[in-house]
């Protein structure tokens, strides 16, 4: 029970922090009927006032503008079609850090004109066969419907683990995609707002959006609701492990029944001469039942320890691998919390007192006689 617990909570925080860190926690944009995260904004106007006041909310750990734009890279062989997600010099490139893997440095920002360098996924290198340092040429659709080429300087490539993510986006300068959107200087597509603690997640939203001087037009929407699929998709992960965690339930149960039976049983000469020595039926249960419990004590203390070995194992080799593609993760990761721990020896200790009492009462029905010559 303590390692499904431990892996069904890590595996549900590491998937849920990698979506986290590539969109932020809340997303602050134009209203958008049946919103998409690979859908482009519609721009507004960078609002200093909502930003201020958003900032001084004590769950709010960062803001920052963002923009997105369709796009084709290409090379003289290949060509693939891109979203590029436009950010600036006051992105914290350090939520992206653990999925940089190649070149390890973001773009350059001017402060005069766009940058001329991106970020793209290893897949997307992979497929164009491109590494850092190589220039590759980008095509965007401008509004006027005609194609507008530039050339981009890669800096760095970096692996989300989650394939809609790695195959679909780029990461550039904001000031690109407005100069491609015809933009206004002080125009955005939104805001990625980042929490200190992603379980205020709704009361936040729910804040935010309820602030006075919030456009109208504006809304603040949860990565949860904007990317449903990932976070349901989690979600049923709780009826697995607590249909498994049943499961070990029902069989610990039934072994331990088991198991006292047996002990009765094969004491059943020493229960008819106690009871006939004057023993009380009470007095004979406790036996059995301070002999079962030692038995119980030393499985949950082994239990316990060797779930917490098995689990240490894993976060210092991660020897039990895991399909990327198909659970956005390459290794099974895990969450020990020693309260959870605690709960589960806790409660098992009290199931086990009460279920062993069953077989206990066995004792009440012997005859000494009959249990003398018990064979």
């Amino acid at each position: 029970m303590i390692i499904t617990l431990a892996f069904a909570n890590g595996f549900q925080q590491k998937v849920s922090e990698k979506v986290f860190s590539f969109w932020g926690h809340i997303r602050l944009q134009e209203a958008m009927p049946y919103q998409s995260v690979l859908k482009e904004e519609l721009p507004i106007t960078a609002n200093d006032t909502v930003v201020r006041e958003i900032e001084k909310n004590p769950e709010v750990k960062s803001i920052h503008p963002f923009a997105t734009r369709y796009a084709i890279l290409k090379t003289t062989d290949d060509l693939e079609g891109v979203m590029v997600k436009g950010l600036d010099s006051s992105y914290d490139f350090n939520h992206l850090k653990d999925f940089i893997i190649d070149g390890g440095r973001p773009p350059k920002f001017n402060d005069s004109t766009y940058s001329r360098e991106i970020m793209i996924s290893k897949r997307t290198a992979d497929a164009m066969k491109l590494k850092v340092g190589d220039r590759v040429f980008i095509y965007f659709i401008r509004p006027d419907r005609s194609l507008r080429p530039d050339r981009l300087t890669i800096t760095g490539l970096f692996k989300t683990g989650i394939e809609e993510y790695d195959k679909t986006f780029a990461l550039g300068d904001i000031k690109l995609i407005r100069r491609l959107n015809d933009w206004q200087p002080n125009q955005v597509g939104g805001y990625e707002i980042f929490l200190k603690d992603y379980k205020n997640i709704d009361a936040v939203s729910e804040q935010i959006y309820n602030l006075p001087n919030l456009p109208p037009t504006w809304t603040a929407q949860s990565i949860q609701r904007i990317t449903p699929n990932i976070f349901d998709w989690l979600n049923m992960q709780d009826v697995t492990r607590n249909v498994l965690m049943g499961i070990m339930v029902v069989v610990a149960i039934i072994n331990l029944i088991t198991c006292l039976i047996i002990l009765v049983l094969e004491r059943m000469r020493m229960v008819g001469i106690l009871k006939a020595v004057g023993a009380s039926d009470w007095q004979v249960q406790k036996i059995f039942l301070r002999h079962s419990l030692i038995i119980t004590l030393a499985g949950i203390l082994g239990g316990a320890l060797f779930a917490l070995g098995l689990l240490w194992l894993q976060v210092k080799t991660g020897f039990i691998k895991l399909n990327e593609e198909a659970y956005y993760l390459s290794e099974a990761a895990m969450k020990i919390n020693m309260s959870e721990v605690l709960i589960i020896c806790t409660a098992t200790f009290i199931v086990c007192l009460l279920v062993l009492m069953i077989p206990t009462y066995i004792v009440k029905k012997v005859q000494p006689v009959k249990a003398i010559h018990f064979r």
